[in-house]
């Protein structure tokens, strides 16, 4: 479901896949080769949030906040993901059941590890790992790193996925922008 909320309306790129049960509410933007997964809610009625490319926000996953949240460009939100922060760098993943809090940054090429929960205001630098609940932050090693820039790959992974489920009619018709 697409709703406008106060006279804003998202704006989904039309190669982005969005699942029938997900719903995107206000002031979203979503870009290139992105997906929102089944009931992913990303509800923008208090400030925009701007989604990069080849981005994808897996089943259950809430992205909402009180302050403009920017998402970078490969991006993985595992199912269940809670993001409230202000920003997540690119080639991120956020692994199940996370939970990133109010105005906290994701750094570029860094990885929140499943049932993590980044407190608020906390800032992650590039190239961390965060674990734990509050989540303790450490250096990501360049073989961690190499992984989370092979993500992006645009023609494997989630952007096989997605063409394989608009074969099969999955998904809401794309949008113009």
């Amino acid at each position: 479901m697409i709703q406008e909320f106060d006279g804003k309306r998202p704006v989904i790129h039309p190669t982005a896949f969005v699942h029938e049960t997900a719903v995107i509410i206000g002031d979203v933007t979503i870009g290139e080769g992105s997906s929102v997964w089944p009931n992913a809610v990303i509800r923008a009625d208090f400030a925009p949030i701007r989604i990069g490319r080849r981005t994808h926000i897996e089943d259950g996953t809430v992205v909402h906040t009180g302050t403009p949240l920017e998402i970078g460009d490969n991006v993985t939100m595992g199912h269940g993901v809670v993001l409230h922060g202000r920003r997540v760098g690119s080639n991120v993943l956020i692994g199940n059941n996370a939970t990133v809090l109010d105005d906290a940054e994701i750094g570029d090429e860094c990885i929140v590890a499943a049932g993590a929960v980044v407190t608020p205001r906390t800032v992650v630098p590039p190239r961390s790992m965060v674990m734990g609940v509050p989540g303790q932050i450490t250096p990501l090693t360049e073989e961690q790193a190499a992984r989370l820039r092979r993500r992006g790959n645009p023609d494997g992974g989630y952007a096989a996925k997605i063409r394989q489920y608009r074969e099969q009619g999955i998904g809401l018709p794309p949008l113009e922008e």
